[in-house]
């Protein structure tokens, strides 16, 4: 496993990091707790230090399922745990016309903040993020005391580190609040279908040296190409209703148009995502879902060091889809 510096923040985060939204049990089904538990042990035990997770995610669940399991396993090294305070509408992706005082009033920042503490089992968040965000509430007066209640959970020492995890496929709804100080780190979005980042959030986060956290790096499967026309998904999975209509068809069509780019430098779509997200410098960690040891071990072995080639990542420029699932 190789580690990339967490931007300014003085601490280093595994390439691979572990996306603990399957750990929820409630919008991914088809998995106990004991398999997401034990795919989280093995990605420890192979080297993976970083952990994203959500108050959202099963109501905490997600949370706790994470701090009973290193509790059990005790790792040695350095784990940084990040989670997110859930908009206090419901909300999301965040709307321009909403209200900061509807979203992330200061004594909910604070109560969300407190409970994934206690979720967590620890005296400190290593990075609490805002769930969603628009730029439109930095113009709001209600802004000065939601910022005010950051720097006070900061300064009490229960929050290191403030992030923001950027609507889907809108990078651009969160430039301005990063060039705050206050924010240290920015997950996004990204992969070979959606470049957005690449237009003016990797440069913003190489000019303040930004921690970049990337989600969704397989578009919650497409780029596994395990998503055909006809599959099927357990009762109550969200993703029957993301790929609903001709949507596994339109996937499968552009996840069998990578099938020719396999060869030396990526032998299967999976560990072809992983490479193309980690040969951006910007990006810290990429935090693909494990629910499975198979899972933790096919991502953990992405980290080798070795990138893809500039004559590979001009073929992939071609591939990108501008789509936004998440939301239409």
């Amino acid at each position: 496993m190789k580690y990339r510096a967490m931007g300014g923040t003085g601490r280093s985060a595994s390439e691979i990091g572990f996306g603990a939204w399957g750990l929820g049990a409630t919008m991914w089904r088809g998995v106990s707790d004991d398999e997401g538990a034990a795919a989280l042990e093995t990605a420890l035990a192979l080297g993976v230090s970083f952990i994203d997770t959500a108050l959202a995610y099963g109501d905490g669940h997600s949370e706790r399922l994470i701090a009973k399991t290193l509790a059990r396993v005790k790792p040695s090294s350095e784990i940084t745990i990040a989670t997110k305070i859930p908009p206090q509408n419901g909300e999301w992706p965040a709307r321009p016309d909403s209200l900061i005082r509807d979203v992330f009033p200061p004594g909910h920042v604070r109560k969300a903040t407190e409970t994934s503490l206690s979720n967590l089992s620890v005296d400190a968040l290593d990075v609490q993020q805002f769930h969603v965000w628009h730029d439109a509430w930095l113009a709001q007066p209600e802004w000065q005391a939601t910022r005010g209640e950051m720097e006070a959970l900061r300064s009490e020492g229960k929050v290191r580190h403030w992030g923001i995890s950027i609507n889907a496929h809108a990078p651009e709804t969160a430039l301005r609040a990063l060039v705050d100080p206050l924010f240290e780190a920015a997950q996004v979005i990204y992969n070979i279908f959606d470049r957005s980042p690449e237009r003016e959030l990797f440069p913003l986060a190489a000019d303040r040296n930004l921690a970049i956290i990337v989600r969704v790096p397989f578009d919650e499967g497409s780029l596994t190409g395990s998503i055909r026309a006809d599959t099927t998904f357990p009762a109550g999975d969200w993703r029957e209703r993301y790929f609903r209509g001709d949507r596994r068809r339109q996937a499968a069509e552009h996840a069998d148009g990578l099938r020719p780019l396999l060869g030396d430098e990526a032998g299967t779509l999976s560990e072809l995502a992983l490479r193309f997200v980690l040969s951006r410098p910007e990006v810290t960690t990429v935090i693909p879902g494990m629910r499975r040891r198979t899972h933790a071990e096919a991502n953990a072995a992405a980290s080798d060091g070795r990138l893809l080639s500039p004559a590979l990542l001009a073929r992939l420029q071609a591939h990108a889809w501008d789509k936004n699932w998440l939301r239409d």
